[in-house]
């Protein structure tokens, strides 16, 4: 097996300037630490805050590719690591994996469910519609099929009230973060592979920047125990997301050191084709 780093580096509702560049700096730390190079997809736009019907149409034609990028790595029978600017990006992935791998779980690593949709979403932002356009409860134009009750939101804190209901109705599993071990991760997953997914907001601030910073999260650790535990053999694919670039080169150099730690237990167990 071999690791295949997909890059983001077009605005999917991007609200900072620093998430395309967290994107590019962890996609390079990868290939630094692993060898693994990144193919690069997307054009860089200016963030703005807007509606998520705006950004969505400017995000189309990087979904596109992003799509078609992340189903030929699977085709390839690859481990797909997708390096994204936004959780908006998973648009585009995660109707592939449904297709795919349908029986596959998905570990939603992150402090909100972004399970909302447009009649629910307080914010009109698009990145926290994400897993329920995935699951079909609404239509974003990029596919759906991803069964609800394959999915797992690990760490999640932040829930609107509205997205709770959702939640609940639909049967998504959540784990909060004082519940989070490896034990309970494998007992949820059971005998089915995994498709992994992290925004870096789910750990307790203070270890890697994102977009958000919600208390009571993750440490880096517990999440590499779980990479471990879960090891190549199940995990299907990796997603990193929202890692918000500082300006201090030696914070965002401790930053970038905190994501290699974390997902080392996992990906230096990789065989890398770096050709």
């Amino acid at each position: 097996m071999s690791i295949k780093v997909i890059l983001s580096q077009g605005r999917a509702a991007d609200r900072s300037a620093m998430t395309l560049k967290g994107a590019a700096l962890t996609a390079q730390a990868l290939a630094d630490e692993f060898g693994a190079y990144p193919t690069t997809v997307g054009t860089p736009a200016p963030p703005a805050v807007d509606d998520w019907t705006d950004s969505l149409a400017q995000a189309r034609p990087t979904l596109l590719s992003i799509r078609n990028a992340v189903a030929k790595s699977i085709l390839n029978g690859e481990l797909t690591v997708l390096v994204a600017n936004t959780c908006s990006i998973s648009l585009a992935s995660l109707p592939i994996v449904a297709r795919e791998f349908p029986d596959a779980a998905l570990l939603w690593i992150d402090a909100h469910g972004d399970f909302n949709t447009p009649h629910t979403s307080a914010s009109g932002y698009l990145g926290g519609m994400v897993v329920a356009a995935a699951c079909g409860l609404w239509n974003s134009g990029h596919g759906s099929g991803l069964d609800p009750s394959n999915v797992i939101f690990v760490g999640a804190r932040d829930i609107d009230p509205a997205e709770q209901t959702l939640i609940d109705r639909f049967g998504v599993q959540v784990i909060a973060p004082a519940a989070v071990t490896p034990a309970a991760i494998l007992e949820a997953v059971g005998e089915r592979k995994v498709w992994v997914h992290i925004d870096w907001d789910v750990l307790e601030p203070g270890y890697v920047p994102a977009d958000y910073d919600v208390p009571g999260g993750l440490l880096p650790e517990q999440i590499g125990v779980i990479l471990q535990a879960l090891g190549p053999d199940r995990v299907l694919g990796l997603e990193l997301a929202e890692y918000q670039a500082p300006d201090d080169p030696q914070l965002s150099k401790m930053a970038l050191a905190t994501i290699i730690k974390t997902v080392s237990p996992l990906l230096g167990r990789v065989t890398v084709d770096s050709l």
